[in-house]
């Protein structure tokens, strides 16, 4: 939990860092000043509203047990077995497979799973992939991942807006175009790297974890082959539109290359598959 906690402290403090470099290029002293203060008040705003903007990004609708009763039993079987409170139910109408976690702390706490994934899974899949993101809950993954993804979004305007408008320097000078279009490409990527730092080795913990909680690695292991075969052609557009948000899904849900690829922040599935396959071996 402290590990977690000293991530996203270092996030955060990388990511009002780079809002200040942005500002610097746009306006000298003052433009760093004024991109620091913006990038605190958006740490603050990330910290309470950004697992409800995700969310809505993805146009998520929560269910209970009248109108999902099944899902929404597994889910509470699922929390019980992991120790956690009930989470918040969503689903999103998209046929992609695919499924996340968000929240700010397991008492505050969402799980999110397409359409497609409920008609794609047999249940023990479903239940091992529903499992895994409950185990993001438990290792309290959940906050530095929904904070990269609405932040990286945050900086990629932001220097959109540098290319577009570039800006001027401390003595009023014109800022040189050329720096202004690096900042425009460099700060997405930054944003990825910080994203990549923290994605790739979780995901196998909470493979580990998610096997633990529902008691089948095998199952898990068969629903990330499944997984990875069918979203290669059903594109996810929420995922699309927003590729900052692709870190949070179990598998990576973008089909495009340029700038997308650089939001790729999974670790291949053979390895993941294969250390679940490990797992159920051993049991």
């Amino acid at each position: 939990m402290f590990g977690n906690w000293l991530k996203t402290t270092i996030l955060m403090a990388a990511i009002v860092a780079l809002f200040g470099a942005i500002g610097a290029m746009l306006g000298g002293a003052s433009g760093m000043l004024l991109a620091l203060l913006f990038g605190g008040a958006m740490n603050v705003w990330a910290y309470w509203n950004s697992a409800d903007m995700v969310l809505r990004m993805y146009n998520a609708q929560e269910v209970d047990e009248s109108s999902a009763p099944h899902f929404y039993r597994m889910i509470r079987d699922l929390a019980q077995r992991a120790g956690l409170p009930m989470p918040r139910v969503y689903l999103i109408n998209e046929a992609q497979p695919n499924a996340f976690a968000t929240g700010r702390d397991p008492e505050h706490a969402a799980v999110a799973a397409t359409t497609g994934i409920l008609q794609m899974l047999s249940e023990r899949e479903l239940r091992g992939v529903m499992a895994h993101e409950l185990a993001h809950v438990r290792h309290r993954d959940i906050l530095i991942s929904t904070i990269s993804a609405t932040m990286a979004g945050a900086i990629s305007a932001l220097a959109n807006f540098a290319m577009f408008f570039g800006g001027r320097d401390g003595d009023g000078r014109p800022v040189n175009p050329l720096a202004g279009i690096l900042v425009a490409l460099l700060a997405p990527m930054a944003a990825a790297l910080i994203q990549m730092a923290i994605s790739r080795s979780r995901e196998f913990e909470a493979d580990r974890g998610g096997a633990e909680i529902s008691g089948d690695p095998r199952a898990l292991a068969d629903a990330l082959a499944k997984i990875e075969r069918f979203a290669q052609g059903l594109p996810l557009s929420p995922a699309e539109a927003h590729p900052e948000t692709a870190q949070m899904m179990i598998i990576n849900p973008l089909s495009g290359g340029g700038l997308t690829g650089l939001f790729r922040t999974h670790p291949a599935t053979e390895e993941r598959i294969a250390r679940l396959m490990t797992m159920a071996q051993a049991r």
